[in-house]
């Protein structure tokens, strides 16, 4: 037997697979025209060559209903061709036709025989020869529906083939021995036939079910690389493949967007103090609420860390305003099971096209209003404008003479003094930076120091400003202290230390006279990096000075945790200290809680008498601002360290 596919027998109708039956349909339907037209063109060629010889019912009403029935089916096929069906109607259809063949076999065959007899023997051949192929015709036609065109072979060709031999006329013998071997031969053919079609069509089906997983893992696949698995935003490269996409539509358009970056305010400590276990927990919440926010005209991604991408559709109050509303939505409390928290978000924007048409320019000045925005107006939006297009320029200009200068030569420290209240004298000083660029005059150090951090030169130009820093002290009295600004860089690259500790130890000044100055930004951006990096410095012998204390977020929680010697208190709480119980108050209790800790505390910016009185009454001892001393150079700092020794008067004099 010929294989016809595992565990089938030659009749099995092999619909148990959804695509075989599927395939058996579409192609039984495109053949079935062709099969009626077979029955219905030799039945009435039968017919009209035994109209006047055959009973009327036999030679015309008979043909007449058998061929009216086969064009009324192909006038159903022809209105249901273009409809879909379900696997299971397909089935039921296919099963159907198998005994609607069998149905029409035995009826064809029955009027075949039953007209045998009526005619000269023309006609009888005729009779014969449609039977023969008219099966012929019908099996080709059913190739697909292999139980269909077996059971039509058998019911026409065995009666057939029996009936011609059975009348013993030569001719009608040969007949049906040819029509038997003809049939034998053409059920081989049907046989291999429906072999191949079957499976070509299993192999195209697991190919199909291997294209559509391979569909699917590209899919997820390209879902992977596309969306953030923490918050599931698009990510980076979705969000610059967008930006890409927004700029080209806009360009065509004449449309208006804007980039935005958000950056989470605050972030920092929550990862610090609570681990990055609840620093996820609260991104994914943050995530939640951008994707609730986001919509056609707001599309939100993920850029990394606690940093989002916005590209916001419409004018430039529309997007403010959007964004202002993105930055409340963030502000609510994330409330998690062990504890709540709250954050504020800050937002960079830069409007296509007046601020840039290229991907770099939006991103990078939607940045450059971000970092203006957390400096002067944390938590709130700022739109990137030409007050920041000349702070631009001003920063590239600073940025590019910084990179040509000769630091040696070009940089130098002035000196503050630092007064002790109670003794009346100076104790220390304050070593400041000072550029004088040969390209841009003097530049404040407000102004370059940021722009130094940003462009990794800060090592460079802390190393000459604490080698002349310490060159100076060496020719103050031993009694006379120096302070010295570190940037949060310079503790978190340990070659950037190891050369720091290198200087101190070969500047000839003992350590113990020597105070480092740290800000709350290095605890911010690492605190494990800075607080080992603070030890090390401890170890050499040297001070530890917390400035600009009160402007953080976290120094009350950092402040017992480091080696801490000194706490100088910013001097925004000092400005209106003398109109301002409240200030008072605040500084009171910086000044106790010191105390409690064993810390000397220093206040900065006293510049009126009337401060400086306030302070000392407040138990304040150690004061630093313009009424005790402007910065000035090493020459005038020996001048005013030979002159003022420890004269009570000395700061009115100076002043």
């Amino acid at each position: 037997m010929l294989h016809s596919g595992p565990s089938q027998s030659i009749f099995h109708r092999g619909t148990s697979s959804p695509a075989l039956v599927r395939s058996q349909f579409a192609a039984f339907s495109r053949q079935l025209p062709l099969l009626y037209f077979i029955l219905v063109t030799n039945t009435a060629a039968v017919a009209y060559t035994h109209w006047r010889t055959a009973p009327l019912w036999l030679g015309v009403i008979v043909p007449a209903v058998m061929c009216s029935f086969c064009v009324l089916r192909v006038l159903m096929w022809l209105r249901r061709q273009n409809r879909y069906y379900d696997d299971a109607v397909l089935a039921r259809r296919l099963r159907s036709t198998l005994w609607l063949v069998g149905l029409l076999g035995v009826l064809f065959t029955a009027w075949g025989l039953l007209l045998f007899p009526y005619g000269d023997a023309y006609a009888r051949c005729h009779v014969a020869f449609f039977m023969a192929i008219t099966v012929i015709g019908c099996v080709f036609c059913l190739m697909h529906m292999r139980s269909a065109a077996l059971l039509l072979a058998g019911i026409v060709i065995v009666p057939d083939t029996v009936f011609l031999a059975l009348t013993g006329n030569t001719v009608l013998v040969a007949m049906a021995m040819n029509i038997a071997l003809v049939s034998v031969a053409m059920i081989v053919i049907l046989l291999i036939y429906y072999r191949d079609f079957n499976d070509l069509i299993v192999s195209q089906s697991a190919l199909s079910l291997k294209q559509r997983e391979t569909e699917a893992l590209s899919d997820e696949n390209f879902r992977l690389a596309t969306v953030d698995s923490l918050t599931d935003l698009p990510n980076r490269r979705h969000f610059f493949r967008d930006l890409d996409d927004f700029i080209a539509t806009r360009l065509a358009d004449d449309g208006r967007f804007a980039v935005g970056v958000l950056d989470m305010d605050g972030f920092k400590q929550v990862n610090d103090h609570f681990g990055h276990a609840t620093g996820d927990r609260v991104l994914e919440e943050v995530g939640r609420r951008l994707k609730a926010l986001s919509r056609d005209e707001l599309v939100i991604a993920r850029l990394g860390g606690d940093e989002f991408g916005l590209l916001v559709s419409g004018e430039r109050c529309e997007t403010v305003i959007a964004c202002d509303h993105i930055c409340r939505a963030l502000q609510a409390p994330y409330i998690l099971p062990d504890t709540t928290i709250r954050l504020s978000c800050s937002i960079g924007l830069a409007q296509f096209p007046d601020a840039g048409q290229s991907v770099s320019q939006l991103f990078e000045r939607a940045d450059f209003a971000l970092y203006f925005a957390k400096a002067q107006r944390r938590g709130s939006t700022v739109m990137f404008s030409e007050e920041h297009e000349t702070e631009i320029k001003r920063v590239n200009d600073i940025e590019v003479a910084l990179g040509q200068a000769n630091l040696s030569h070009e940089m130098s420290a002035a000196f503050q003094p630092i007064f002790d209240a109670t003794a009346q004298r100076i104790v220390s000083f304050e070593a400041l930076a000072r550029w004088h660029s040969p390209v841009l005059g003097q530049v404040s150090p407000a102004n370059f120091i940021p722009v130094a951090e940003r462009s990794d030169l800060i090592h460079q130009l802390t190393a000459v400003l604490l080698t002349k820093t310490l060159a100076a002290a060496t020719d103050w009295p031993e009694d006379i202290r120096v302070s010295f600004n570190l940037s949060s860089l310079d503790l978190t690259r340990p070659e950037a230390l190891v050369n720091i500790m290198a200087i101190t130890r070969a500047s000839g000044v003992a350590a113990e006279r020597i105070d480092f100055e740290i800000t709350e930004s290095v605890l911010i951006q690492d605190y494990d990096g800075a607080r080992a990096a603070l030890t090390q410095l401890k170890a050499l012998g040297v001070c530890i000075s917390l400035d600009d204390f009160g402007t953080g977020y976290s120094s009350l929680s950092y402040i017992h945790r480091l080696p801490l010697d000194k706490i100088k208190i910013d001097q925004s709480f000092i400005s209106r200290i003398d109109t301002e119980i409240a200030g008072r108050d605040i500084v009171k209790s910086i000044i106790s809680l010191c105390g409690h800790l064993g810390l000397t505390c220093i206040v900065e910016g006293v510049e009126t008498e009337s401060q400086a009185k306030i302070l000392q009454d407040l138990g304040c001892r150690y004061m630093q601002g313009y009424w005790f001393g402007m910065p000035m150079p090493q020459d005038a700092v020996i001048r005013l360290l030979g002159e003022t020794s420890a004269l009570a008067d000395w700061p009115n004099e100076m002043t």
